[in-house]
C-alpha cells in the first residue's frame, strides 16, 4: 500500500474493466435520487464495450433496475446490490433471494427513519441502506441500529460513505468480480476496478489476486489499490482517453 498511488495508464485494452457508479462515474449525492447523469455517460460507456469486446461491467450497490433507470438499456453487464444482482446484455439475470431476516431488518429500519429527521432508508431486492448524509450527527445512532439489526438477523453490515447496509452473508463486490472472471467474455483478461468507497475494497483486492489492480477515485487513504484518479472528473478524462486509445 503507497501513500501516493500514481494513475492508471489509459491503454487498458487487453484489460476487463469494472466501474463503481456512485462517487466514480457521477457525483455523490444527498439522496441516491438526486444524481445527475452526465450527458457524456451513455455514449461513453458505449464506446468503452466496443473498445473492450464486452468486458465492461457496473458494480454498484444500487440495485440493477435503478442502474438501468439511470443508464438505459446499456450493452454492458449490470452487478447490484453489491454483488447479489446480476443482469447480462442479452437479458438474463441471476435470481434474487431476500435472505431470511431482511424482512424484520427493514420494517426497524423503516420506523428509525421516519422518527428521525435527515435519515433516508434504501430498499433493495437483497438488503437495506440507511442513509445519513443529511444527518451525519445520527451516524453512531444509526450504525448502532445496524450493528444490533446484523447481530439478529445474521446479515452482513457493510459501511460506506455517509451509509450503512444490511446485505446478505457471502455477496460483496469482490465476489461478483471473480464471478464474472469466471465467464466469457471476462475470463482470461486482466482485471480493473475503479471505485471511491470502502464498499469497493473486496473488489480492489479480487482483482489484485487475478493479476489486475483497483483504482481509487478521490483523496488518498489507506487501500489496496494500485492506482488513483482525483475525482469524477479524472475519472471521465480517463475512461475518454481509454476509448479512445
Amino acid at each position: 500500500m503507497s501513500e501516493s498511488l500514481p494513475p492508471p495508464l489509459s491503454r487498458i485494452t487487453p484489460a476487463a474493466l469494472f466501474l463503481d457508479f456512485d462517487g466514480t462515474l457521477v457525483e455523490l449525492a444527498d439522496a441516491p435520487d438526486a444524481i445527475e447523469i452526465p450527458a457524456g455517460l451513455k455514449p461513453l460507456l458505449d464506446r468503452l464495450v466496443v473498445r473492450l469486446d464486452g468486458r465492461l461491467a457496473i458494480v454498484s450497490g444500487r440495485a440493477v433496475g435503478d442502474l438501468q433507470r439511470h443508464l438505459g438499456a446499456a450493452g454492458l453487464v449490470l452487478s447490484g446490490s453489491h454483488g447479489a444482482e446480476l443482469r447480462y446484455p442479452d437479458g438474463r439475470s441471476v435470481p434474487v433471494v431476500a435472505p431470511p431476516g431482511l424482512a424484520e431488518a427493514r420494517d426497524e429500519i423503516r420506523r428509525f427513519a421516519a422518527g428521525a429527521g435527515g435519515l433516508l432508508m434504501e430498499d433493495k431486492p437483497a438488503g437495506v441502506a440507511l442513509h445519513f448524509r443529511q444527518a451525519p450527527e445520527r451516524e453512531a445512532e444509526a450504525s448502532a441500529l445496524l450493528e444490533a439489526l446484523a447481530g439478529r438477523t445474521g446479515l452482513v453490515l457493510q459501511r460506506g460513505k455517509m451509509v450503512a447496509e444490511l446485505r446478505p452473508p457471502g455477496t460483496d463486490k469482490g465476489a461478483a468480480l471473480r464471478r464474472l472472471m469466471a465467464e466469457p467474455p471476462f475470463a482470461g483478461a486482466r482485471p480493473v476496478f475503479v471505485g471511491d468507497d470502502l464498499t469497493d475494497e473486496d473488489a480492489f483486492d479480487a482483482a489484485a489476486a487475478l493479476g489486475g489492480g483497483g483504482v481509487l477515485v478521490g483523496a488518498e487513504r489507506p487501500t489496496v489499490a494500485r492506482w488513483r484518479l482525483a475525482d469524477v472528473a479524472g475519472v471521465t478524462r480517463w475512461l475518454e482517453a481509454a476509448a479512445n486509445g
